[in-house]
């Protein structure tokens, strides 16, 4: 039951909208004497008359055969009956057996069982023909002094909704309403009075308000709830109270030990004052909420509210920063997530230290536990450092001590965000790199993942400049890969390990057929397998382990640091001796790579572009004449790419803060908006920030002429009996479709309905009124269609009507109309860690061959990011026009949370199209396969047809 002036509906759902049954039918269903078969037909009934059939005969017969019985489910739905069957007759009277109905409503409000009277009350709030409330007003009157306090409450709305039908019914309502506030002693009646009576009479409630300030803290919190609220609205009619209103709220944010009156008066108390000690009370009861209420979408909420609240007075809630990471003790990963961004927009220079601290204990614990989602946390946790230490550079030394520190606990994943966060930080802050550089190489040791080593050698590559740094490199990379040549080592070692087994005394493995514990017998490789992981993994050296392994990639960034490494001691003019023995050992270390990845001693030989890399570097060791070319090639221009590439990211984040900040700031001379006045729409206010967050946008587009005509779609020819076009309203989760119906023909088209089905993960919700339309006559008819994800949906449908005898029907059928996905698809960002895991993760791949007459490749993809609604993640910098190839990552994201992933790889040929593939990626096949269309329709929509014969 909704107050205020709204309306309470009732849901009724309808199983088979096909069966249709007839007047005369219902009236024999009525008169059997069984109460099943007459529920079962109520039911019916009801369902024919929403769907627009009124059925005015049956009203008799449900007077005689329905109003006298005593079943309770068939009381319940003949109120239901009287809410919606015709009351009036052709001329607009009140039909005459409305006045039986009226003797049996006034009889049910004299009855003895208290819920048949709360029942009939409850019918009241619903019933509006003043001609039928004017007798029950005086049963209503005495139903506010029964004995049982389900009749009391109903008897309020009762009475309230007959003085909103015509208030010369009940003139002294607010009276008699005030009055029954102070004897009653039931807490939702009195909840239910004082809602009605800050509608009546806004003097009285104020007043009642007044005379409670000194108890306020005793009374229920139902009651305490309807005075905020009163007092919410009530601020903006008369803003001279707020001062009063403010501290009125304080003590009941203060008293309260209701967790929903707690968070609606804090609520209430930022917008009746800007008040620093106001704004930092209602955050304090927040992060309360946050940390004590166990439900995880009231922490996800409040944790909103801190975050709107930060936003709106910058500054002033800092000290909350602490309480707010308690929340963090929560196992849920949505909840950690959302305090972690919250705390990030409370750091200053101040308080960095405390959270890096508290975030480091964390980080300690999640290592030492078996939580499912603790890598997860894990990650979370590191980019919040990360980014702290981004932003201060005097915690960044500690930072980066505590993540190399713990490295070897990580995963994969979070291993290289480290690594990943070493390098920003190595570029931005020069004067901590020999530390850092240093930190890393001792660290490096106890490292699992190729990944992780492949970055740390890049960073040790770009940024050892100085010559004790780059000779610990050196021993590092040394002792690494083991001694060499790794093949002549490897076969060395294997040869002598039986001779070795035999003198420590150890039993000699015997030759033939090895069973496992499966009772499988064991084949050769994975026998020498289970003998190198058992007995040679933990002896080598780490970078050694991941050549042999097969990480081949690696092997090429090594040889890529051991270049750069060279190049830069010859800058630093080493002498000639030293600088050959190592170039000597560089080159050792290379063809030895080389040669292990061609031999049968690993299980993967190495691949083509691996050994095409090494190749070239040990080409380029050997080459004196283009030194200056190979120098700046290696030393200068992927430093400068990786600095082109913070920077980008860096100007995107100035970009969006300066963005949001416009936004939200006001400026002086800004003019006052009266809502009820405004044009545009724009907000201001609580009320208006209500509405926005209903609605569930702030951007609400007015629709012009010609925006509309472009989405009408003719559903049937102009040669048909009938004409129909449909107007397509996309809404966030539903789709509207208006129908104009034309009659081109000279005859009434009785009973014509439209029916609509739907293809794909759409639902009908409503079905249109059947109606008659005259000749050459005009109808219009809505239904809503719900969508519940961003898949390719089809709705079709056909129009029936009456022939001209009563057994012909004449059937329509309409254009099937296409719903875009892309209505529900929005460009969004992600970062590259979280592209790669998806991509891992989603199982459904649809690749797209491209061939498209465009000419230049970033033509095309603009085309493809604006027909697709995506994002490129991939930065500006690494996209350039002076290459004929382009790869590229796109993301967005539907309404219904789904994730769409991208990679673009074309090229532009000479003189030709451009060709290449896009293969998408989704957690579900519809989304994928609508998206490949898409893209598809892209590539076919710029071929222009060539005449070849007319």
């Amino acid at each position: 039951m909704s107050m205020g002036g709204d309306t309470g509906y009732t849901l009724i759902y309808e199983p088979n909208a096909a069966s249709k049954v007839s007047v005369n039918e219902f009236k024999t269903l009525l008169e059997k004497g069984k109460d099943e078969v007459k529920i079962d037909t109520m039911k019916k009934i009801l369902i024919t008359i929403l769907n627009g059939d009124p059925m005015p005969d049956l009203l008799m017969h449900i007077i005689r055969f329905i109003m006298p019985s005593r079943n309770k489910e068939l009381k319940k739905l003949l109120y239901f009956y009287w809410e919606v069957c015709p009351k009036m007759d052709e001329t607009g009277k009140m039909r005459h057996e409305m006045i039986l109905v009226c003797n049996a409503i006034q009889r049910d409000l004299q009855h003895p069982n208290e819920y048949i009277r709360g029942n009939t009350l409850r019918y009241l709030t619903k019933l509006k023909e003043p001609e039928l409330l004017e007798t029950l007003v005086p049963n209503v009157r005495q139903c506010l002094e029964h004995r049982h306090a389900y009749v009391r409450k109903n008897a309020v709305f009762a009475l309230y909704s007959i003085y909103k039908v015509s208030d010369h019914l009940v003139p002294d309502a607010d009276e008699l309403i005030y009055r029954f506030l102070y004897d009653e002693a039931d807490s939702v009646c009195k909840r239910n009075a004082f809602v009605c009576l800050t509608d009546l009479n806004r003097d009285a409630a104020l007043q009642y308000i007044q005379d409670n300030i000194s108890v306020i803290e005793t009374l229920d919190p139902l009651l305490q709830l309807a005075f905020i609220d009163f007092i919410r609205r009530d601020a903006l009619k008369s803003p001279s109270l707020n001062q009063q209103y403010a501290q009125l709220v304080t003590e009941i944010i203060e008293s309260s030990s209701s967790n929903v009156v707690t968070y609606e008066a804090a609520n209430t108390l930022t917008v009746l004052s800007s008040d620093p000690q106001s704004i930092l009370l209602a955050g304090n009861k927040f992060v309360d909420l946050a940390t004590k209420e166990a439900n995880n979408n009231v922490k996800i909420i409040t944790l909103d509210r801190i975050k709107d609240l930060n936003k709106q007075n910058p500054g002033v809630l800092q000290e909350l920063s602490l309480e707010i990471l308690r929340v963090l003790s929560t196992q849920d990963m949505d909840v950690r997530k959302k305090a972690l961004s919250v705390i990030l927009q409370f750091i200053s220079s101040r308080n960095v230290e405390d959270v890096i601290k508290l975030l480091k204990k964390e980080l300690q614990a999640t290592s030492q536990t078996n939580e499912e989602k603790a890598a997860e946390y894990r990650q979370l946790l590191i980019n919040a450092i990360h980014q702290m230490a981004i932003k201060f550079v005097e915690v960044a030394a500690d930072v980066i001590d505590l993540l190399l520190d713990s490295i070897a606990e990580l995963n994969t994943t979070a291993a290289y965000e480290v690594i990943t966060f070493v390098k920003e930080v190595v570029e931005k802050f020069p004067d901590l790199r020999p530390d850092i550089l240093r930190r890393l190489i001792s660290a490096l040791p106890h490292v699992r993942s190729g990944k992780v080593f492949r970055g740390a050698l890049w960073i040790i590559g770009e940024y050892a400049w100085e010559e004790p740094v780059i000779q610990e490199s050196w021993k590092f990379i040394r002792a690494s890969v083991g001694e060499v040549p790794i093949l002549a080592s490897e076969r060395k070692a294997e040869s002598a390990a039986p001779e070795d087994e035999e003198e420590s005394g150890h039993v000699k493995r015997k030759k033939g057929p090895v069973i496992l514990p499966d009772g499988t017998y064991a084949t050769e490789s994975a026998l020498t397998a289970e003998i190198s992981t058992n007995e040679d993994d933990e002896t080598k050296s780490p970078i050694r382990k991941q050549i042999l392994g097969g990480d081949f990639y690696l092997g090429a960034v090594l040889s890529s640091t051991l270049v750069k490494l060279i190049l830069r001691l010859q800058k630093l003019s080493t002498p000639a001796r030293v600088l050959n023995g190592l170039k000597a050992e560089a080159l050792l270390i290379m063809v030895s790579i080389l040669r292990v990845g061609e031999s049968s001693i690993v299980s993967k030989k190495i691949d083509e572009d691996s050994a095409d890399r090494i190749l070239t570097y040990i080409k380029i060791l050997n080459d004196e004449e283009d030194a200056s070319i190979i120098q700046s090639g290696f030393l200068e221009d992927t430093k400068d790419a990786f600095k082109a590439q913070i920077e980008t990211a860096e100007n995107k984040k100035a970009e969006a803060l300066a963005k949001d900040f416009h936004e939200n700031a006001e400026q002086v001379d800004d003019s006052i908006v009266f809502r009820q006045l405004d044009k545009d729409n724009r907000k201001s206010g609580a009320v208006e920030d209500d509405v926005v967050a209903v609605a569930g946008s702030a951007d609400v587009k007015k629709d012009n002429l010609s925006s509309r005509l472009n989405k009408i779609i003719p559903l049937t020819g102009f040669s048909d009996p009938i004409y129909a076009e449909a107007f397509v309203k996309v809404h966030q989760y539903d789709v509207v479709l208006d129908v104009l119906l034309v009659n081109q023909t000279t005859n009434t088209l009785r009973n014509l309905s439209v029916e609509f089905a739907t293809l794909g993960d759409l639902k009908v919700v409503d079905k249109p009124t059947t109606a008659n339309i005259g000749p050459h006559g005009f109808y219009k008819v809505q239904t809503t269609i719900k969508v519940t994800s961003a898949d390719t949906g089809v709705i079709f449908g056909n129009i029936v009507y009456d022939g001209q005898h009563s057994n012909e029907s004449t059937i329509v059928i309409l254009n099937d109309v296409h719903v875009d996905i892309m209505d529900y698809i929005k460009p969004a960002t992600c970062s590259e860690s979280q592209f790669r895991k998806m991509w891992n993760e989603f199982e459904w791949e649809n690749k797209i061959t491209i061939k498209s007459p465009i000419d230049s490749l970033k033509e095309y993809m603009d085309e493809l990011m604006k027909g697709t609604n995506m994002n490129c993640l991939t930065p500006g910098a690494v996209i350039g026009e002076e290459c004929q190839f382009l790869s590229a990552n796109l993301y967005s994201r539907s309404t219904f949370g789904e994730d769409a992933l991208a990679n673009l790889c074309i090229e532009k040929q000479t003189d030709g199209p451009i060709i290449g593939h896009v293969r998408i990626r989704s957690k579900g096949q519809g989304l994928a396969l609508s998206l490949g269309d898409r893209v598809a329709s892209i590539s076919r929509k710029n071929k222009i047809a060539q005449i070849t014969h007319v």
